[in-house]
C-alpha cells in the first residue's frame, strides 16, 4: 500500500511539474509580447489564430476529425460553426482598441489604460473542440495576453492539431508559440486542478463540475451555466416560420449546442396547427408507447446515454428501437411533456436529438411553466419567444430568471451572437446570478482584460442634503 501510495504522489506532482513549466514558459512570452506593444501587434495574432482556424482546408478537415474521435455533431455543421463563430468574433473585435489609453474623460478627470491580465487557462468542451478554444485564443491574444488550453479527453488530439495550426501561423509573423499552449495529453483532474490554480484568469465552458472547482481554486474564474433552453410558441406568432426555426436549430450539429432548443412550450389553441408544421420540418411527435422508449433508452441509469447524445436521427431512432412516420424525412423527435423535475427527465438538457413539448391554456400559463423549468434546469440561460406581441418578451424579461430572452430566431444561432441581432459572437454563455455565475453576458474581449483608472482632481460635484432628500421628504416628511 505504502508504495501505491508513493507512486500516486509521485504521478501527482509529475503532472503538477508539466503544468508548471507551461506556465512559467507562458509568463515569459506574454511579458515579451506585451513589452512595448501597439495595437497592431495584439491584432495581427489574433487574427494569426483566427486564420489557423478559418482557412477551408483546415476547417474541413478539424471538423472530421472532431467527429470522429468524439463521437458528437455532424462535419457540414462544425465548419459552419467553426467558419460562422470566429468570422462573427473578428467582426466584433475589429476596431476595438485594447492596448494603452482607450478611454479620455475629461469632465471627470479619467483616463482609462488597458492592461493584459496575463496567463489565461481556458477549460474547453468536447462539443465544440476547435470552435471554443479559438474563440478563447483570439479573445486573449486580442488583449495582451498568453492562454493555456485545457481539452476535454476526447478533444485533445483536435485542440492539438489546432495548436499545429496557430504555431504554423505565428512562423509568419515571428511570434512565440509559448504564447497559446495546452496542457499535455493525457487529460486529468490533477493537471485541470493545477491549472486553475495558477493561471491569472480560468475560463471554463462544459462541464459544471469543472465551473464549481474553477471558483473553488482560489484564481479569478468566469464560468458559464448549464443549457435547457425553453421556448414558448404563443397564439400570435407565425406558426411555419416558428418551427422552421426551431427545426434548424435543433438539428444544427446534432443538438451539441447549450443553446439547442430542449423545451418547447405551445398555447393549446394553435397546438394542432404547430405540430403540422413541426412535422413539415422533419419533427416527429411521438405516441405514448414510442415516448417511453425513446426516454428508457435516452436517460440509461441516470445519465444521458453517450450512443444517443449527438447523434444522427437514424442512430439515434435505432438506438431507442423507435420507429417513425415518414423516416426518409425525419430530422428530430418531439416527447409530450408532463411532469417537471428530476423524476421526467426528458424536461432537462437532453443533448441529441429530442425535444420535450408542453401545452398550455395561454401565455401566462406558459410563463409559469417556463419558470417552472428553469427552476429545474437552465436558469439564467436563456428562454425563446415565438410571438407577435413584443410586450411579451419585456414581460418575459422582466419576470424569469433568464439573462436572455430570444424573439423570433432560431434559438442556437442567435444566443451566442449572430449577424441578425446585437449580441456579441461567443460560445459561452454567462447566467448570471440564477446559474451561479459570475457574468451575465456573453464571454467576449472585455473579460480578458484589466483596465486602470487614472483619477485626477476636478470641481467638485457635491449636493446639498435638500436637493438629495427633496423628493423623499415631500412622501415621508422629515
Amino acid at each position: 500500500m505504502a508504495a501505491d501510495s508513493t507512486q500516486t504522489m509521485n504521478t501527482i506532482a509529475n503532472e503538477q511539474a508539466q503544468v508548471d513549466a507551461l506556465i512559467a514558459r507562458a509568463r515569459i512570452a506574454q511579458q515579451r509580447y506585451a513589452l512595448g506593444a501597439d495595437q497592431a501587434r495584439f491584432d495581427m495574432a489574433a487574427l494569426a489564430a483566427a486564420w489557423a482556424l478559418m482557412e477551408p482546408a483546415r476547417n474541413e478537415a478539424l471538423s472530421r476529425q472532431a467527429v470522429e474521435q468524439t463521437g458528437l455533431g455532424n462535419v457540414q455543421d462544425k465548419m459552419t460553426k467553426n467558419h460562422r463563430k470566429t468570422l462573427g468574433l473578428l467582426r466584433d473585435i475589429a476596431d476595438v482598441p485594447t492596448v494603452g489609453v482607450i478611454r479620455e474623460q475629461a469632465e471627470l478627470g479619467l483616463t482609462e489604460i488597458a492592461r493584459p491580465i496575463g496567463v489565461v487557462g481556458a477549460v474547453v468542451p468536447s462539443t465544440n473542440p476547435a470552435a471554443t478554444p479559438a474563440n478563447n485564443v483570439i479573445n486573449a491574444l486580442k488583449c495582451g495576453n498568453a492562454i493555456i488550453l485545457s481539452p476535454s479527453p476526447k478533444g485533445v488530439e483536435v485542440c492539438a492539431v489546432l495548436l499545429d495550426h496557430i504555431h504554423a501561423e505565428f512562423d509568419k509573423l515571428g511570434i512565440d508559440h509559448d504564447l497559446v499552449q495546452m496542457v499535455p495529453a493525457p487529460s486529468s483532474k490533477v493537471k485541470t486542478q493545477r491549472l486553475m490554480e495558477a493561471v491569472d484568469l480560468i475560463i471554463v465552458t462544459g462541464s459544471q463540475d469543472n465551473v464549481r472547482r474553477a471558483y473553488e481554486s482560489g484564481t479569478p474564474a468566469i464560468g458559464v451555466g448549464a443549457g435547457n433552453a425553453t421556448v414558448i410558441v404563443d397564439e400570435t406568432a407565425d406558426l411555419a416560420m416558428a418551427a422552421s426555426r426551431i427545426a434548424a436549430s435543433k438539428t444544427f450539429d446534432n443538438a451539441t449546442s447549450c443553446s439547442s432548443e430542449n423545451v418547447v412550450i405551445v398555447v393549446r389553441s394553435v397546438l394542432e396547427d404547430f405540430l403540422k408544421e413541426m412535422h413539415a420540418v422533419g419533427g416527429r411527435c411521438l405516441n405514448e408507447q414510442q415516448a417511453e422508449a425513446v426516454k428508457s433508452a435516452l436517460f440509461d441509469q441516470g445519465h444521458l446515454n453517450r450512443h444517443m447524445i449527438a447523434k444522427d436521427i437514424d442512430v439515434f431512432l435505432k438506438v431507442a428501437g423507435v420507429d417513425v412516420a415518414e423516416p426518409e424525412t425525419a430530422r428530430f423527435v418531439v416527447l409530450p411533456g408532463d411532469a417537471v423535475g428530476a423524476a421526467a427527465p426528458e424536461s432537462g438538457e437532453k443533448l441529441s436529438l429530442a425535444l420535450t413539448l408542453y401545452v398550455v391554456d395561454d401565455f401566462e400559463a406558459a410563463l409559469e411553466k417556463t419558470a417552472e423549468v428553469l427552476h429545474f434546469q437552465g436558469a439564467g440561460h436563456s428562454v425563446g419567444l415565438h410571438s407577435r406581441d413584443d410586450a411579451r418578451a419585456r414581460h418575459l424579461g422582466e419576470t424569469l430568471p433568464t439573462c436572455r430572452i430570444i424573439v423570433n430566431q432560431a434559438h442556437c444561432f442567435a444566443t451566442g451572437g449572430s449577424f441578425e441581432n446585437g449580441l456579441p459572437f461567443s460560445l459561452s454563455m454567462g447566467c448570471g446570478s440564477w446559474g451561479g455565475n459570475s457574468i451575465d453576458s456573453n464571454l467576449h474581449y472585455r473579460h480578458f482584460m484589466n483596465i486602470t483608472r487614472i483619477v485626477r482632481p476636478i470641481a467638485a460635484r457635491e449636493p446639498t442634503v435638500d436637493e438629495v432628500f427633496d423628493q423623499y421628504w415631500a412622501v415621508a416628511g422629515r
